[in-house]
Order: C-alpha cells, then structure tokens, then sequence
C-alpha cells in the first residue's frame, strides 16, 4: 500500500523546495518590470496620505546589518500604511556628505599618491564620486532586501537643487536672527583637524592621573583653595573656581599655610595630605566665597569663585576649577559670568 494515497493532501503548484538563490531576484525583477511600486501609488491616489520622513544613511561602505534592519524596519511601516488604504510614498536618500566620506577618500589619496595635503576642490570631486559609487550599492542591496520605494529618483544631499534648497532655508534663518556666531567647546578630532559630532567620538579604556592644586587667594595671605581634577591638561585654560553654594567650608591651619576645603571631605583629604596636626580656623557657607579673588598657580592671571550647582560633595575637595573652553558646564558658568572661551590648544593637539 501506498501510504501517501490514503492522505487527503491539498493540490498546489507552490513548489516544495524554496530555492531562494534563484527565486528571489526573478522575482525582484518581475516587480521590477510590472511596475508594481507606481502600481500601488497609482491605487492609492487621494487617499489621506502617509510620510515616513527617513533618516538617509552615508554613503560611505557597503549596507551592513544596522542599515538592513533599519531599512527593513522602516519597510515595514510603510508597507502596513499602504495595505490600510492610506497613500504611503518613500523616497530614499543619502547624506552624500560629512567626515566619513572626506576620512576614507583623504586615506585613499594618500595610499595613492603619497602627499598630504591637496586641494579643496579635488577633495570634493573625489568625495563625489566616492559616495555616487555607494549609493549606487547600497541602492541595489535595499532593492535586494524587497525594500519598496522611488529607487529611480532619490534624493541626495549632493544635488545642486537640494543644496540649493537648505541655503534658501539657511537664508531665512539668518534673516530672522536666528544664526548667529560665537565659541562653545567643541570634541575635535586631531588627526583629521575638524570637528567631531559627539555620535562620532569612540572612546577607549584610559587612565588620566589625578591631581590637587592650590590656588593662593589674593585676599588671605599664605592661603589657598585646593581644587581636584583629572584632566591636569586643561590647567592652563582655568578662568575662575567652582563651589556649591549650599556647602559647608573651613579654613584649615595645616603648618604655615591654610587651605580651604569643604567640610564633609576634611577628614578624607587630611590623610591624603599628611595632615597629622591640623586646626580648623573657621567655618563659613559657600555663599560667603562669592566674589574672592585667587591668582592662577602657574600663569600671569587673576580670577574668581563663582557658585554653581555641579559642585559635587562625594569626592574631590568642594571646588572645581573652571575651564569655559574645555567642558559643557563650564561654558555655562563661563557665559552666565561673562568669561572668555579660553582654549590655549591649536588644531593639531598642542598647548
């Protein structure tokens, strides 16, 4: 007995072997040839409509699996919107721009050629070129993943009339007031001598050595404000010193000099000191520092405590001194007390 003739078995012409090699771009292709993406907008035309604005990836490398899922994520949504009956276009684009694309193309030229420094307008011709090859491939490998879109016109952030375009905005802008210009601290790449989004900073594991300053305080003879910090490098940068306005502070007699500490980190800092016999002389609220004057350990200058909030009590000494050119908060504190955005740092790295 045949045991498959006793089964009550469906009749299809669905094939048992999937053979996704072969099947799949045949059948990219026939989508391709029927026209079927202008089919569905065709279908969909007046109907309330959906945008999925995009993200564009750079162009700069082959899709890896971050860009699939996104495009196929991304698909998804607007596939799901079309099958509710709304209009859902996608136009895909690419940022043709920015410091990957320059990075690899410089690295290529000097393989190359061997020289170090070229001309502006050659750069952006090779940049051009370089990132027209990978949309070209990235392009074909979305297509590849079943991705549905207006592949024939996508928009590209290297198009005439799409630069055009962000000046008219960038125009506007300027005309409301909205640009204006000044300093802030910015993460900068040395090697490449631009500025580095904070998405592009990679940071490796490292140990910076830790330091405490004294700070004489013009006022007091003999007398100083300690501060701790673990980028010593931005010493020379330092405009004013930090302390919370909410802690309390002594003045410790420690031999012949006296230092002002916070309260709450005396007991901590004495042992890191070797302070075997030391005396409190008196204790004041932060608020009472504001205004005094200290002169900088090491450079020609003057400046003052000011109070911020991001002074810390678990660790350091309760002042921070303040860089405005090196750090986020101390921009802040710099601008709100009218400092420089001091930076004695040139393009390649060196103080």
């Amino acid at each position: 007995m045949e045991y498959k003739k006793t089964l009550n078995l469906p009749k299809t012409s669905f094939p048992m072997k999937a053979d996704l090699v072969r099947r799949e771009p045949a059948r990219l292709a026939r989508w391709e040839a029927s026209g079927l993406y202008g089919r569905l907008r065709a279908m969909r035309a007046g109907a309330p409509r959906f945008v999925l604005h995009d993200g564009p990836p750079f162009a700069n490398g082959d899709v890896h699996v971050g860009t699939a899922l996104n495009k196929v994520l991304k698909d998804f949504v607007v596939k799901f919107q079309s099958m509710t009956g709304k209009d859902a276009p996608y136009v895909p684009g690419w940022d043709c721009h920015g410091l990957p694309i320059e990075f690899k193309v410089a690295q290529e030229m000097r393989q190359q050629r061997g020289e170090k420094d070229f001309r502006p307008a050659e750069v952006r011709r090779c940049c051009a070129a370089y990132a027209l090859k990978f949309v070209d491939l990235q392009r074909q490998r979305f297509q590849r993943l079943g991705v549905f879109g207006d592949w024939g016109a996508p928009y590209l952030t290297l198009d005439k009339e799409y630069e055009a375009e962000e000046l008219r905005l960038f125009a506007e802008l300027v005309e409301q007031g909205l640009v204006y210009r000044g300093k802030k601290p910015v993460y900068w790449s040395i090697p490449c001598r631009t500025a580095l989004a904070e998405a592009e900073v990679e940071y490796r594991d490292h140990h910076s050595e830790s330091v405490f300053v004294k700070f004489p305080v013009i006022s007091l003879p003999r007398t100083f404000a300690v501060i701790w910090t673990t980028t010593a490098w931005t010493l020379p940068a330092n405009l004013a010193i930090a302390f919370h306005p909410k802690l309390h502070y002594a003045q410790v007699l420690a031999g012949e000099e006296t230092f002002f500490v916070a309260v709450g980190l005396l007991d901590s800092l004495a042992e890191k000191f070797g302070w075997t016999d030391y005396q409190i002389v008196r204790t004041l609220e932060g608020e009472q520092l504001a205004g005094m004057e200290y002169r900088h350990p090491f450079c020609a200058r003057r400046g003052q405590f000011f109070s911020a909030e991001f002074v810390e009590a678990e660790a350091g000494t309760g002042f921070v001194h303040v860089a405005p050119g090196h750090g986020l908060e101390d921009y802040g504190l710099g601008r709100a007390h009218g400092l420089p955005v001091y930076s004695p740092v040139d393009d390649d790295g060196r103080l």
